[in-house]
């Protein structure tokens, strides 16, 4: 008896434990859960934790409340402007109501993400029908990601699920139309380099132009102010030649006749043909000063034969160095007549 009443005990125990054990489940943290009797909903959304059921009449599902993201395979969508684009999107989305997805979806991932990719798909092609390709990739994407967000988060609420994020991957043009946005867009950007260039050009030009003109005025400047210098320095130079020459002005127009001498007999061959009385003339014969130009004979002696040639005999340009007056010799057959002499009172002199 001690036997059969320890194998009852033993059943009987086990019998419980299989009772609480199919009486009791767990939710995880990241979990949601509702409890179905025969085939119903009796309890949705049950809290992470221990819970309880009644075996054999309920059942449990668990799903799983964390985001999941649906990557959405690549599709082709027209634009307002009637251009093919390649759209790669992806969507975040998470179960926030466990017995509308269970009763939606019959709590299938699988059917949840085609009828999602479905709902996105609609929802792209509406927003890019209304856009140009520029707004789509430029300053309308944020705009356009946060409309998609909106209305498919309308949309899947009949679902049970929350839709977390849309988000536009990639933007692509089709294979054939590509090579001629390229060239379009390389077009472009040549015409604005071009633009670019010739901006520079055309400022170039002008600095160019404005240095050239400030140099034109510095050296202007500069010009002036040397010959302003330059004739400062001349005055003062006429300045102090007239302060000294005016102290002894008769040394002074001696020292100028020198000074013409020299230029007019510095170089072999000169012939000069003047008056003897002339004022180029009027130091010869000159002894301490007074009136220096040669005095004229009272008759003119026979003029010369002009067949005749110059001898190196005749006399000297230079009168004699007596105080008096030279008398005139009678010139030559043929010979040239001396200083004072002649009709005409010429003088020939040669610088040899």
């Amino acid at each position: 008896m001690d036997d059969n009443k320890k194998l009852l005990l033993a059943g009987a125990v086990a019998l419980f434990a299989v009772l609480v054990y199919s009486s009791v489940f767990v939710v995880q943290q990241w979990e949601t859960a509702i409890r179905l009797r025969l085939g119903e909903i009796v309890a949705s959304d049950i809290q992470p934790g221990l819970n309880f059921k009644v075996p054999l009449l309920n059942q449990v599902r668990k799903f799983d409340a964390r985001i999941q993201t649906l990557d959405s395979r690549p599709e082709r969508f027209l634009t307002i402007e009637k251009k093919d684009v390649i759209v790669d999107s992806y969507v975040k989305w998470r179960i926030n109501n466990a017995a509308q997805f269970f009763r939606s979806t019959g709590g299938s991932p699988e059917r949840t993400g085609q009828l999602l990719s479905e709902r996105i798909s609609t929802s792209l092609r509406d927003e890019f029908g209304k856009r140009t390709i520029k707004e789509v990739v430029s300053e309308d994407r944020a705009e356009l990601m946060e409309a998609l967000t909106k209305r498919v988060d309308t949309q899947s609420a009949e679902f049970g699920i929350e839709v977390v994020d849309v988000r536009v991957k990639k933007i692509d043009l089709p294979p054939e139309v590509s090579e001629s946005v390229y060239n379009r867009m390389r077009a472009e950007r040549e015409r604005v380099a071009r633009d670019l260039r010739a901006k520079g050009a055309e400022a170039a030009e002008r600095i160019r132009a404005d240095a050239d003109r400030q140099r034109t005025v510095i050296i202007a400047d500069a010009y002036r102010e040397a010959e302003e210098t330059r004739g400062l320095g001349d005055a003062r130079a006429a300045a102090i030649y007239a302060d000294a020459f005016n102290e002894d002005p008769d040394f002074y127009a001696f020292y100028r006749s020198l000074n013409a001498y020299r230029s007019a007999f510095g170089q072999p061959g000169n012939t000069l043909v003047l008056s003897p009385n002339s004022d180029f003339f009027r130091f010869f014969g000159q002894q301490g000063g007074g009136d220096t130009r040669l005095a004229a004979p009272a008759s003119a002696p026979a003029p010369a034969s002009p067949s005749a040639p110059a001898t190196a005999a005749d006399p000297p340009l230079v009168a004699p160095a007596a105080p008096e007056a030279a008398t005139p010799r009678p010139p030559s057959d043929g010979a040239p007549a001396p200083v004072g002499g002649g009709p005409s009172g010429s003088l020939s002199a040669t610088g040899d």
